[in-house]
């Protein structure tokens, strides 16, 4: 008897719970579908062309922009560091055995060569992911372009 009672109320447990298909829930609820749209290709295809290149021009001035200001702060570093060497060279704190340089440079030459040959598949992958996502999104990819170039130059 008590084993009966434990099935009827696990029958009824179940009964209490409703089974929720999600797909037909987005499709019956219009905010759903309204907040991540019908589609299942690109995530910028559900806006307007004007949209999608003020998106991709606002994004494109930000990173224009940080990369200007970042860029001046790193050509400052290096020339201050370069000059900074140049003025301890001139005055002899610093001597430099151009010779070693030399062939440590020559030595870097024949190790990156050997390793592009054996890179060449992975770099060819790197790159066509990059190429394929532009050319998905071509109008918002042209809207960053512009508002980068435009980042740059303000």
């Amino acid at each position: 008897m008590a084993d009966r009672c434990e099935d009827v109320d696990a029958e009824s447990e179940d009964e209490l719970y409703e089974v929720v298909n999600i797909t037909d829930y987005a499709r019956s609820h219009r905010w759903w579908s309204h907040v991540f749209g019908n589609s299942t290709g690109p995530i910028a295809e559900k806006y307007s062309v004007a949209s999608q290149i003020m998106m991709g021009g606002v994004t494109g001035w930000c990173a224009g922009n940080l990369f200007q200001r970042v860029g001046k702060i790193v050509a400052t570093a290096v020339g201050g560091g370069f000059l900074l060497l140049q003025i301890a060279n001139h005055s002899g704190y610093v001597q430099v055995d151009w010779g070693k340089v030399e062939k440590d440079v020559n030595k870097a030459k024949k190790h990156l060569k050997k390793k592009a040959n054996k890179a060449a598949p992975e770099l060819n992958s790197f790159i066509e992911e990059p190429t394929e996502f532009v050319n998905r999104n071509i109008v918002i990819s042209g809207g960053f372009v512009g508002g980068f170039l435009l980042g740059l130059a303000s």
